[in-house]
């Protein structure tokens, strides 16, 4: 079996600054045990496999799997699948907007320039349990003072979103990730004081084998949703992540009307063939 292959760096403008993933083209053949082996054998945060769409208005279809499992959904691989979708020659239905067919149903993906952004599904809200909160804390190694509001959000994957006092409030975390394992995927988000980051991101996901990931975009779509409407947050600004792993990911937010929009740019690294 000989298929197209991509890795796309997603998040940046620069290769191996922002957000590795995998990109299989093709793959009508593949089982899903067959997609979940390989994306444990690329061992990134995601790979995601390209199929022709079911839905008539979508212009490609996409699973995402991560090493332990697949997802519903995801932002960096909604990014960098659409942009190794056009790059690979696929030409969307409608001028400037790419309809992406995935496990939560259809995801418009609006073209500006060298951007691409998505419309961040809907997402579910509710209440932090005190214990659980208290065990996530504890493995963070935050202090309950610097908490300055907690909830579950659910767009697809899971997260404990936790609001800190400042984004060096974030940075300083060094978490338990054997600790995380047992307990939640958790997103962790501060406020900058000043410059053209608004706020810096963090996204620990052990329950799925990813101690840190780098940059990550359905977090910062279900984040972007909850603290725009908590009026935390303004209804445009960029999200810094991946700092404390060394990468510059960049994720630009802009609600209009309803819809949050969440973009950045995407770079390919390697394009190649498969051969199994």
């Amino acid at each position: 079996m000989k298929l197209a292959f991509t890795q796309v760096d997603v998040f940046t403008d620069t290769p191996l600054r922002g957000n590795p993933l995998a990109v299989v083209h093709a793959a009508e053949g593949w089982s899903d045990a067959q997609m979940q082996t390989f994306a444990r054998w690329t061992n990134l945060s995601e790979t995601t496999f390209l199929s022709r769409p079911t839905s008539p208005e979508a212009d490609y279809r996409v699973r995402i799997f991560t090493p332990g499992g697949e997802l519903p959904f995801a932002g960096h691989p909604t990014l960098g699948s659409c942009h190794a979708w056009m790059e690979h020659g696929g030409r969307p239905k409608q001028a400037g907007r790419v309809v992406q067919e995935c496990g939560v149903g259809l995801v418009n993906i609006r073209l500006d320039g060298a951007r691409a952004a998505f419309a961040a599904p809907p997402s579910r809200r509710e209440p932090v349990e005190p214990e659980l909160l208290a065990k996530v804390l504890a493995a963070l190694g935050v202090p309950p003072s610097q908490v300055r509001a907690v909830q579950w959000l659910d767009n697809g994957p899971k997260w404990m979103g936790i609001v800190l006092s400042d984004a060096d409030a974030v940075l300083c975390i060094e978490p338990e990730h054997a600790l995380l394992k047992n307990l939640a995927k958790v997103g962790v988000i501060g406020r900058h004081a000043s410059g053209d980051v608004q706020f810096e991101v963090r996204g620990f996901a052990a329950p799925i084998g990813i101690p840190e990931d780098p940059v990550t975009g359905s977090l910062n779509a279900s984040l972007a949703q909850w603290l725009i409407d908590e009026g935390i947050a303004p209804a445009r600004y960029v999200a810094a992540q991946g700092t404390r792993m060394e990468r510059s990911g960049r994720v630009h937010i802009e609600r209009q009307g309803d819809t949050v929009w969440v973009g950045g740019q995407s770079v390919t690294v390697i394009r190649g063939e498969l051969s199994l």
